[in-house]
């Protein structure tokens, strides 16, 4: 069924529907505004793994030391 996958000419069909669908004027918007919602969701994604590597440093309520 899909034994060429992806070929030159699928990516001419989906740049010509998406010029007809969006209009030249507003592709660049279009991508522009696709990239910076790939660096906020890669940067965010970055923080998660970062946030779940650290051990917790707050104390427990117990262990604190009343004056």
């Amino acid at each position: 069924m899909l034994r060429n996958g992806l070929e030159p000419w699928h990516l001419l069909v989906v740049a010509i529907v998406f010029i007809v669908l969006f209009g030249s004027r507003k592709l660049p918007d279009t991508a522009r505004s696709l990239g910076r919602s790939l660096r906020i969701l890669k940067s965010e994604a970055k923080a998660m793994k970062d946030e779940s590597g650290t051990p917790a440093t707050a104390t427990p309520v117990d262990a604190r030391v009343s004056p």
